[in-house]
């Protein structure tokens, strides 16, 4: 009786388990992948969405059409309620899976730092559903202030907080800004969006603390030219649907957008597993778990340093690197054969803070302004899946750049108008 091929479970098509999945494209071995959506997101433009420049649709693809051509994969909806190391089992909500090899590549949450209540007036940015709420809220904030008669309300309204200095923040405030001075320059009667207050609020020092001083300040003073109020050592203390309580005082706000920590997604209650502060398992050099050779976590559920003794970041091109690793390490293994550790190569890091202006950091190259714009846009574009993508999103961003419209300004899902009885 022929003997089946090793049975592969990947939990997430992420960026770190689309690529683990490819790499095993040519490997005997049969390709169980799960992900709660059915789609693939390029979460670095989930901004985009949140604030109307671009629609879902140009920034995620159906996960079953990325791999209709890889026959060993066969991809499932389904969630994870828990894994059986020992039985070798994953229960998902759709029934078990059982697996030879597997990979954790769950991905990242908002975390409140203990303030969870906070996630229902300050949504974060980590899924489409997230990027549609902040613009139903950017864009709803505008048409409640047009019919506001008190003033106070009315500039309350106009007020939009960005809570976290990091390039998500630093992104958001500086889009914020553009929809309010450009974009609806000139589309109401009553108000007038230029005079919208964006409010950056980072409780560190300075912003993008991962990036050189040098990029701080240049990012910090580009976002006060456009108008953005930026408070640094800044914590906040607490929020609400009205605003936020810092140490200095209150500012009441009409939308409130959190950019300020994210942490992994339960994979360590999972495995009963060693984990850091933000959740993330702790892995072997090759990425596996403590005490298991065919179990392995990536990506933001994983806690690895690199060479120089730093954790590997939470980034995309992170994610891509553990992936494809993985995924070349099960091959080999099936084959019989072995590889070194994983080794972490940084491919820099890149922000845009708003029109004509971005910072870019690779190595010896340090952009910033409109040439680091330029590369932070064809590097997007490039990552993109799908020629139809990046058409749309390069055709996309250049009508906007000549233009200064945004296209995708749509309030959908607007809850029912609860009247008193």
């Amino acid at each position: 009786m022929p003997q089946s091929n090793p049975s592969v479970v990947i939990l997430g098509a992420g960026f770190g388990g689309l690529e683990a999945t490819k790499a095993l494209g040519r490997a005997p071995v049969e390709i169980t992948l799960i992900d709660r959506q059915n789609y693939h997101c390029f979460q670095p433009l989930l901004y985009q969405v949140a604030t109307a420049a671009l629609s879902p649709a140009d920034i995620a693809w159906p996960i079953r059409h990325i791999l209709r051509q890889q026959k060993n994969a066969t991809v499932f909806m389904a969630e994870v309620n828990s894994i059986d190391v020992g039985a070798r089992v994953v229960n998902t909500k759709a029934g078990p899976f059982s697996f030879d090899f597997l990979v954790i590549a769950t991905g990242a949450r908002n975390s409140y730092f203990g303030r969870d209540h906070w996630a229902e007036t300050a949504p974060g940015l980590k899924r489409i559903e997230d990027a549609t709420r902040i613009r139903r809220g950017i864009l709803s904030a505008f048409e409640e202030a047009e019919l506001a008669r008190d003033d106070a309300e009315r500039k309350r309204l106009l007020t939009f907080v960005i809570i976290g200095g990091g390039p998500t923040g630093v992104e958001m405030a500086g889009a914020i800004a553009e929809v309010a001075r450009q974009t609806l320059a000139r589309d109401f009667r009553r108000i007038d969006p230029r005079t919208a207050r964006i409010v950056l609020i980072e409780g560190g020092a300075r912003l993008l603390p991962t990036f050189s001083e040098q990029h701080s300040s240049y990012a910090r003073d580009t976002l006060v030219a456009m108008g953005v109020d930026v408070m640094t050592s800044s914590p906040v203390l607490e929020c609400d649907g009205r605003g936020v309580d810092l140490a200095g005082g209150r500012i009441e706000a009409g939308s409130v957008v959190w950019a300020a920590g994210v942490m992994a997604w339960p994979a360590a209650q999972w495995l009963s597993a060693e984990h850091d502060r933000g959740g993330r398992v702790v892995v072997r050099p090759d990425l596996s778990l403590q005490g298991f050779n065919d179990i392995f976590v990536i990506g933001d559920t994983a806690f690895v340093k690199d060479t120089s003794g730093r954790p590997v970041p939470g980034l995309a091109s992170a994610a891509k690197q553990m992936g494809k690793y993985v995924g070349k390490l099960i091959a080999a293994r099936v084959a019989g054969q072995s590889l070194p550790p994983f080794r972490y190569r940084h491919e820099g890091s890149l922000a845009t803070i708003g029109r004509r202006a971005a910072v870019v950091e690779l190595g010896p190259i340090q952009l910033n302004g409109f040439i680091g714009w330029m590369f932070w846009s064809a590097v997007h574009i490039y990552f993109l899946i799908g020629l139809r993508n990046r058409f749309v999103v390069a055709v996309t961003w250049l009508w906007s750049y000549v233009t200064f419209k945004r296209g995708a300004r749509l309030i959908t899902e607007v809850p029912p108008i609860v009247h008193d009885q």
